[in-house]
């Protein structure tokens, strides 16, 4: 699905122009219902400013200093003091996605009426994200409450024209002369904007989407790694059979299941074995629960994505406005911003990611067991103990797995109180998110290592056999062989052949390689 340009509305994003904008770079303008709301919303706020009864987060100090009123005349100050103080973020840059994720989905907040801001704030936001301007946000400042105010803060001082970003190009500017250059004037905060700004879970949740996204793939593309690793080491695909996986109907386990049959059907190995003769009782867990575990693994993404899904549809701020149709309308404090529903999927895809990998490297260590691989060279070597094959590739899958055990150690159980103890309990989101990632990527990394070393055994097999693998698994093999990874033979330089396995597979080459043989998986 292909997004030009992403209208932010009154309506939630969908996950698809969410990774439509923040991955792949595409525009962004407000739609007309989102302009009507935000100016209903700014009449309620210019309403309560012009009170003299004090409002939170409009005429008076914020957090543990809300009791202060602050006079008319010092509250544009109070806003730039606000974004200046909060953008206090320290580390490496975060990736460009995750800030224009961010970006995007504060936009889709403000967008909703909610939040108080004028038309024009927000109509900066969406002309930064439309010209590839991207503030510089950093790893380490939010708590994931009151949402991710420090990597918020940034972006909002970008606004500012203050502060650093990347342009277009990825060059880094000062932020007012990348505005300037993209013929943009940077915005005077009036009231309650600087909290508008910067107060939403959208760093989290944008993290989310980006990794939700990217797991459903990389499960497909599990499937075909231990579909090769079934094949290749002999096993058996009746265990897959629909009518045995109904008994225990999860549906992530069917859905692997029925993958893991379509990419070995009518296969020439597994079919070489199957008969009167074969004497094989049943597969290792790690080849036969296969569905079980990226099943569980499939379940645990879909409850992600329904979690992210009513996220999507939410408008987090403190304090909220709520307008009427007739420009009445109040602004009350809340506590939406908490990141906890946010913090826990995140935590809990972190546990399947970790899983999904632990047996996938158990499926590879199989094959470099003379005892355990059905008759194939010890690491897959070419000529043993001179060469080592592919020994040592599995200690880096392995070292990947055990880094992602440390990586599976939720963040959200972890509180820390900050804000004078007004802020006494705090979601730690944005560290679940930023783990996450990592998680992600090990599991890349993984994946392409079973892979790399399934089309090895399989190239062997076929030597062994003289019969080729099945179309989808064979097709996974080509797709390797076109990525830059040989096939067997004496030992070489072996880590760009692991790169290239996991550019093919953390891109989807892979996968879409497959899919065009036999058609999409589940």
């Amino acid at each position: 699905m292909s997004f030009p340009q992403v209208v932010v509305g009154t309506a939630p994003l969908s996950p698809e122009e969410v990774v439509a904008v923040a991955r792949h770079g595409a525009g962004v303008r407000l739609g007309d219902d989102a302009l009507a709301a935000i100016d209903r919303a700014r009449a309620v706020v210019e309403g309560l400013a012009a009170a003299p009864t004090p409002s939170y987060g409009v005429s008076t100090g914020f957090g543990a200093l809300a009791t202060r009123h602050i006079p008319a005349s010092q509250r544009r100050d109070l806003q730039r003091s606000l974004v200046r103080s909060h953008a206090a973020g320290s580390g490496p840059e975060v990736e460009r996605e995750v800030t224009r994720a961010l970006m995007l989905l504060r936009l889709s907040t403000l967008a909703t009426g909610h939040t108080g801001v004028r038309r024009g704030t927000a109509a900066l936001l969406a002309a930064m994200l439309d010209a590839g301007i991207t503030p510089v946000v950093h790893e380490f400042g939010s708590l994931g409450c009151s949402g991710d105010l420090a990597p918020l803060s940034h972006c909002a001082l970008a606004l500012m024209g203050e502060g650093d970003v990347r342009d277009a190009d990825g060059v880094l500017r000062p932020a007012s002369d990348a505005l300037a250059a993209a013929g943009l004037a940077p915005v005077e905060l009036a009231e309650k904007e600087g909290l508008a700004l910067i107060n939403g879970t959208d760093g989290m949740l944008g993290m989310l989407v980006l990794a939700i996204a990217d797991l459903r793939m990389l499960l497909a593309t599990a499937d075909v790694a231990a579909a090769m690793s079934v094949e290749a080491q002999l096993g058996t695909d009746r265990v897959f059979a629909a009518d045995l996986q109904a008994l225990r109907p999860h549906p992530g386990q069917g859905a692997s299941a029925a993958n893991l049959g379509r990419l070995l059907a009518d296969s020439p190995v597994v079919a070489s074995h199957r008969g009167p003769d074969c004497n094989r009782v049943q597969d290792a867990y790690s080849l036969r629960c296969s569905p079980q575990v990226h099943g569980a693994a499939r379940d645990t993404v879909d409850h992600a994505a329904l979690v992210a899904g009513r996220e999507l549809a939410s408008a987090i701020d403190n304090p909220v406005v709520l307008a009427g149709p007739d420009g009445e309308g109040r602004v009350e404090s809340n506590g939406n911003f908490h990141g906890a529903p946010v913090a826990y999927v995140l935590d809990f895809l972190a546990i399947a990611a970790a899983d999904v990998a632990g047996i996938s490297e158990r499926r590879t260590d199989r094959f470099l067991d003379r005892a355990r691989n059905h008759g194939l060279p010890p690491f897959l070597a070419h000529d043993p103990g001179v060469d080592s094959g592919l020994m040592i590739a599995q200690y880096t899958q392995a070292a990947l797995v055990s880094e992602l055990k440390r990586l599976a150690v939720p963040a959200s159980v972890d509180s820390i109180p900050s804000s004078a103890m007004q802020e006494d309990h705090v979601s730690m989101g944005w560290s679940a998110a930023r783990k996450l990632r990592r998680a992600v990527d090990a599991l890349a990394r993984v994946v392409a290592i079973e892979a790399m070393t399934g089309a090895r055994a399989l190239d062997l097999r076929a030597a062994e056999l003289g019969v080729g693998p099945a179309r989808g698994t064979g097709a996974a093999v080509a797709a390797l062989r076109a990525a830059g990874v040989p096939g067997p033979g004496p030992d070489r330089h072996l880590a760009p052949e692991i790169e290239a396995a996991v550019g093919a597979v953390a891109s989807g080459a892979l996968l879409t390689a497959v899919q065009h043989e036999i058609g999409d998986l589940a």
